[in-house]
């Protein structure tokens, strides 16, 4: 057995050589702990093992080690089943968004080139001709279903050894979302995966045997298998799991099950804090929250402490991470706007993005690079988008940052979004920031687009809170106050909600798109300012 040691508090942390022995573990010392709660059963940590086992060897007979899974499963029970036997079979999870068109899940497809395939039955039909014809494919017609269909409570599990990954093989192929352009399959070896479990625990450190961690965001997603899945197996804890996002829901799943982990993604705490039924007494049992999948804000952040209480520990990272590189814990100095230090064994540097060689000083915003025994293999079949992200050895993550003299990340932007405005460097999560602190906006987001005179400027998207109004006049007379004068936008939206990505980010690319027509979309108000 591996270990290595928290920040500072001298802690022995383990560290399974493979994902699969993290489950093993639970099962082991735990077989009557509640694992998994879902709407269609409730399974101990045996059931949980034995269905993984049973699923594991079904796959075994249509594969072979190294091959591709691909899973297309909705927020179910099934799908951390189908993670962890694809991987306990030697073979590689690929989980794909359920609600993707065809369209969109054909490059996924073909890339991962799966030998099997675990499909949801009211998903099957519109993408069946993605698969080649000797593609095994197995249909889950929810958990009950594939429980009894697995045999599960019933007859006596096959005996028989399982094929035992090694820590350099592949454990998961993650499909980056896509946004730019065609997705690229992110491999992560055991080592990745199991290694960056570990590194969560090192800084943000559970009571095995007494969690109960709430997961209803999307199971395909890297933050999701990290901090819902593979979390609630390295600590024995009750994984309470819910179809989707739904504030009603979540808050009473947390009173109702007692919850004592909640990963969310901003949206989502936004949300609660605008919902209304959030209260300190209901979220007693919350020890903390965790954000991740995109910087949450400052104000947000200050909201959600004075409604509940609650820490919420901020991390930074992406699916080429493990998917996670930064975090706050207990302990720590945790200051507001930033993602936290390295995690034990990973460096994080910033770079000159036109020099990625040269480093920059503290607390100047360049690109961040990382590297550490979490950061994936390469992408799958692009040779040379891997060397260019892997330069020099170091994950090139393309998203804006800096350091402070404490080694705490701050996120700055993504490289990509960064807008050049009068030959000025404009940050838009920074605008994003200043108007989330009217009072009267719920949401916003900036994007820039072309411009004439400038070069680019910016145009501003926001949704008003439930009992606030907002125009672009007071928007603009808002952020004469805050921000000097080529960081505001010419143009401000006034939606009713923004689009979001399926990992609940806000789509930035859907907002670029709707800033280029005209007129702007029926359900806003457009208004150029300068």
């Amino acid at each position: 057995m591996t270990t290595i040691l928290s920040h500072g508090n001298g802690k022995a942390v383990w560290v399974p050589e493979t994902v699969p022995a993290i489950l093993e573990r639970a099962v082991r010392e735990r077989p009557r702990d509640i694992a998994l709660v879902s709407d269609e059963c409730e399974l101990t940590y045996a059931q949980y093992g034995d269905a993984v086992a049973r699923l594991a060897r079904r796959l075994s007979r249509h594969g072979s080690p190294g091959d591709t899974v691909a899973i297309i499963l909705p927020n179910m029970a099934a799908t951390a089943i189908a993670i962890f036997a694809a991987q306990s079979a030697g073979m590689v999870a690929a989980t794909l968004n359920p609600d993707y068109t065809a369209a969109e899940l054909a490059p996924m497809i073909e890339d991962s080139a799966p030998a099997c395939a675990i499909v949801a039955c009211d998903i099957h039909p519109r993408i069946a001709h993605l698969f080649a014809q000797a593609t095994e494919i197995l249909l889950v017609d929810g958990d009950a279903a594939i429980l009894e269909d697995l045999g599960i409570g019933g007859e006596e599990a096959p005996a028989g050894p399982l094929p035992s990954p090694s820590p350099d093989d592949l454990a998961v192929l993650q499909f980056t979302g896509g946004s730019t352009g065609r997705p690229k399959g992110v491999e992560l070896t055991h080592r990745a995966v199991a290694t960056n479990v570990a590194q969560r625990e090192a800084v943000l450190p559970t009571h095995f045997g007494d969690e109960r961690i709430l997961c209803f965001m999307p199971m395909f997603h890297s933050f999701a298998a990290a901090m819902c899945v593979n979390l609630a197996a390295y600590c024995a804890g009750k994984l309470v799991i819910l179809p989707r996002y739904r504030p009603d829901w979540v808050v009473e799943a947390i009173g109702g099950h007692a919850i004592t982990r909640l990963p969310a993604g901003p949206t989502v705490f936004n949300g609660l804090i605008r919902f209304g039924g959030l209260t300190r007494e209901g979220v007693a049992s919350l020890r903390c929250a965790y954000s991740g999948s995109a910087p949450l804000g400052i104000e947000t952040l200050a909201q959600w402490d004075a409604l509940t209480g609650v820490p919420i520990y901020e991390g930074y990272g992406q699916s080429e991470a493990g998917p996670i590189l930064t975090y706050f814990g207990p302990g720590m100095n945790v200051k507001p706007g930033s993602v936290g230090p390295a995690l034990p064994g990973t460096e994080v540097r910033i770079v000159d993005p036109e020099n990625p060689a040269r480093d920059l000083p503290t607390g100047e915003a360049g690109e961040i690079a990382a590297r550490g025994p979490q950061v994936m293999r390469g992408y799958r079949s692009l040779a040379s988008e891997t060397r260019a992200t892997l330069h020099g050895g170091w994950l090139h993550t393309g998203d804006i940052g800096m350091l402070d003299e404490d080694g705490h990340l701050t996120i700055a932007d993504r490289k990509k979004d960064m807008v050049l405005i009068s030959g000025y460097n404009v940050f838009p999560r920074e605008v994003d920031e200043a108007l989330l602190a009217h009072p009267a906006v719920a949401a916003a987001a900036c994007v820039g687009v072309p411009d004439s005179y400038r070069g680019e400027r910016l145009v501003a998207f926001v949704t008003p809170a439930d009992d606030g109004e907002v125009d672009a006049e007071g928007l603009a007379d808002w952020l004469a106050e805050r921000l000097v004068r080529y960081k505001r936008p010419s143009e401000y939206r006034v939606l009713r909600s923004l689009p979001l990505t399926a990992a609940g980010k806000i789509d930035k690319q859907a907002l670029k798109r709707a800033a280029l027509e005209t007129p702007a979309a029926a359900d806003g108000e457009a208004r150029h300012v300068a």
